[in-house]
């Protein structure tokens, strides 16, 4: 099949690894291979043990394979981890008058707002425009056309390790797939998972996952701030395995089995029974007891969340509130929770539109990976429209060797 017909996202996740082939039909992706691994060598979003992370990344992309029927090459891939930062900046540059403004002079002002001092270790993963001004007319979203002397752009630039993606893409090519791009998990998951009321009017979409929570803040349908929390649904495993003095295994099964994060919703008299260590018969625990060692810690990842965005200075241009996705988002109780620290409207999402092998990825555990091939897709061919000369997604992407040229952000992809 030719590059557009066939698109494939891998999520490699603190606890997980799922890849997704999708076959492009017509405006739709329908979705034909699911290749889910338990992730290893990875910690807090990061490699940590490049053998294990390839093992685990193989063996994701072999059984996307076996129910694809497909090869796969080549892939989106998602990035996340306390090593990625964003700031904003402003570029502006000079136009003729007499003409209407061209992409050649956007691709100038985005360049000029990319010269900025960035540290020699870090490089760039997207350049998001958030608004344009042209002359003395502001709140521009598509100046193209427009007559003017003056074009400026506000930027939101989204910043990696570059130890840390050259780690990653080591693993992937080991795995025999070469990397189209590197997305942002919230940027892939707030693709699938908002609605165009909520980005326009003001949302934060929140994908809380193993090792880590990742925000980003739409405004005006594009991203305004971007941040990831160190701290994710593996630590609750752990408050609960050192709560209840149970090995790891076994908190996460009592986590996903009896776990509520709102103890005021859980039946003061509901229990079950669990085999501590040092214990030579099971002990019975009840429900609720359990239930606030989960809230302490939930707690805590929206107080993180609240005190982030609060920084960003965005908290009072939130009217559509916040969307919860990712695996630890399924826990009950975690949407009160959150309405209650964050003091805004919040709600649960998984990805929709889903068409093939939907039932297997339907959870919001799936919404990066959903993501991923929607909004790499889109972004491709927002490339494609603004530069018919290149050969589409083919010629984006080389070595790491031109890295920063690859990150740059064919992206405008408001996302």
């Amino acid at each position: 099949m030719s590059g557009l017909d066939l698109v494939v996202g891998i999520d490699v996740g603190t606890t997980k690894i799922a890849t997704l082939v999708g076959e492009v039909r017509g405006d739709s992706l329908h979705v034909v291979g699911v290749g889910v691994e338990p992730a290893r060598g990875i910690r807090k979003g990061m490699i940590s043990d490049v053998q294990e992370a390839t093992a685990a990344i193989t063996a994701s992309v072999r059984k996307a394979e076996r129910t694809s029927g497909y090869e796969i090459g080549r892939a989106y891939v998602s990035v996340a981890g306390g090593h990625v930062s964003s700031i904003n900046s402003r570029g502006v540059v000079g136009v003729g008058g007499t003409r209407g403004i061209t992409q050649a002079d956007l691709d100038r002002a985005l360049e000029a707002a990319q010269a900025i001092a960035i540290p020699h270790n870090r490089e760039v993963l997207h350049v998001i425009p958030r608004t344009y001004s042209v002359d003395e007319q502001e709140g521009v979203r598509n100046p193209i056309g427009l007559h003017g002397f003056r074009l400026e752009v506000e930027t939101h630039i989204i910043t990696a390790s570059i130890s840390s993606v050259r780690n990653l893409e080591q693993c992937i090519e080991a795995a025999g797939v070469y990397v189209d791009r590197f997305i942002l998990n919230p940027l892939a998951a707030g693709e699938v998972v908002l609605t165009a009321p909520e980005r326009e009017m003001g949302v934060m979409v929140i994908d809380i996952g193993g090792g880590t929570s990742d925000l980003a803040i739409f405004i005006e349908d594009t991203v305004w701030h971007t941040a990831v929390v160190s701290v994710g649904g593996n630590h609750i495993t752990a408050d609960v395995a050192h709560g209840l003095r149970l090995p790891l295994s076994l908190a996460e099964s009592v986590k996903v089995r009896y776990g509520h994060a709102y103890p005021r919703n859980v039946d003061p008299s509901e229990s079950f029974m669990v085999q501590p260590f040092g214990e030579e018969r099971p002990t019975r625990v009840m429900r609720s007891d359990l239930a606030y060692i989960i809230q302490a810690r939930v707690e805590e990842i929206f107080s993180l969340i609240l005190q982030e965005v609060k920084r960003s200075g965005y908290d009072g241009l939130l009217p559509a509130g916040a969307v919860l996705t990712g695996g630890t988002s399924a826990l009950p109780g975690i949407r009160e929770v959150a309405s209650d620290v964050l003091r805004m409207p919040v709600r649960l999402a998984r990805p929709e539109k889903l068409t093939g092998l939907a039932d297997s990825i339907r959870g919001p555990a799936f919404s990066t990976t959903v993501g991923l091939l929607h909004l790499g897709l889109r972004m491709d061919r927002e490339e494609e429209a603004r530069h018919p000369h290149r050969n589409g997604r083919f010629s984006i992407g080389k070595t790491l060797g031109s890295i920063i040229r690859r990150f740059l952000p064919d992206g405008e992809e408001q996302e």
